[in-house]
């Protein structure tokens, strides 16, 4: 996919998905247990956090309705890893936005 400049203003709603489904503490958790493997993860995740399966999983669809984790149907379970691409896009949207100086067309290059 060829360099395309994004302006800041119209992925607003975007940043602002993102910013919602990472304001959450164990969300954020999440999102650093996937990074720090290769591999996806199924019950492990659960095993690493002080919270139930099942608030795992809320949270696990949180981040996924927000395309920050992919699910993978392995049989019986569904194993989660990181989107490295949509977050590395998400990182330059927040950089562009931190960055802005006044007065300064807001874009950034995905």
């Amino acid at each position: 996919m060829p360099d395309v400049p994004v302006d800041l203003i119209s992925a607003a709603d975007e940043v602002a998905r993102v910013a919602k489904a990472l304001a959450h503490p164990i969300r954020v958790r999440i999102v650093q247990l996937l990074l720090a493997r290769e591999t996806c993860l199924c019950g492990q995740i659960v095993d690493e956090l002080p919270i139930s399966q099942a608030t795992v999983s809320q949270h696990l669809k949180v981040l996924k309705d927000a395309g920050l984790v992919r699910g993978e149907i392995d049989g019986p379970r569904v194993c989660y890893c990181a989107d490295r691409a949509a977050l590395g896009r998400h990182a330059q949207l927040l950089g562009a936005l931190v960055g802005a100086r006044p007065n300064q067309k807001l874009e950034v290059v995905r």
